[in-house]
């Protein structure tokens, strides 16, 4: 019940922000505040249709906004758990990130396996 001026609390930053002190009205590019992926999965656990943009946005992670690894092991583990509210545009560009990450480090065979994940045959 504080006001809001007096903040008994950091926000739950990602942990390459967490030496930057206290932040408290930070935004990211999309205007949503940047938060923690534990943040965000406690917010999924609470609330089943909780944004998974959010969750598996790569700067919840990392400083590196094209480093989908994690993010692209996140949702396939989300989605063998029936978390299917992601939409197929969010989908695309993760599995098209991640492959076009793994090609550049010459794992081109890993690329393929990314891209049969693809929602869309076509």
């Amino acid at each position: 019940n504080s006001p809001a001026s007096e903040k008994y609390a950091c926000c739950p930053l990602p942990p390459y922000l967490e030496d930057s002190g206290c932040v408290l009205e930070e935004e990211d590019h999309g205007g949503r505040p940047l938060r923690d992926v534990c943040f965000h999965l406690l917010k999924l656990y609470s609330d089943r249709h909780y944004d998974l943009d959010q969750l598996l946005d790569p700067q919840s992670i990392t400083s590196d906004p094209l480093d989908f690894r994690l993010s692209w092991h996140l949702w396939e583990v989300l989605r063998a758990l029936n978390f299917t509210h992601l939409s197929q545009q969010s989908q695309g560009v993760l599995n098209v990130g991640y492959a076009a990450q793994l090609e550049s480090e010459g794992l081109w065979e890993w690329s393929i396996f990314i891209l049969l994940h693809q929602p869309d045959p076509r």
